[in-house]
């Protein structure tokens, strides 16, 4: 049985809530997380990103003090 991803994803929407549910839970199960390996290029890459950013000025730097401060404001 060949079936394009429309087809399916016309087929999975006719199923319940609680079905779909299930669905979905079973394939972000069946996703696999990554390695150690992949893990550290993704950090390494954010940091090389981050860095860069500063560098050319796109973003500031801000104290840890003052980032958290911030996020307890915005959480609040």
């Amino acid at each position: 049985m060949t079936c394009n991803i429309e087809d399916l994803e016309g087929e999975v929407m006719k199923l319940s809530i609680e079905a779909r549910a299930q669905l979905a839970e079973k394939l972000i199960l069946s996703l696999d997380a990554p390695s150690e390996e992949e893990n550290l290029r993704f950090w390494v890459a954010e940091a090389e990103k981050r860095l860069k950013n500063l560098r050319d000025g796109k973003a500031r730097e801000i104290s840890a003090e003052k980032a958290f401060r911030e996020a307890k404001i915005r959480i609040s």
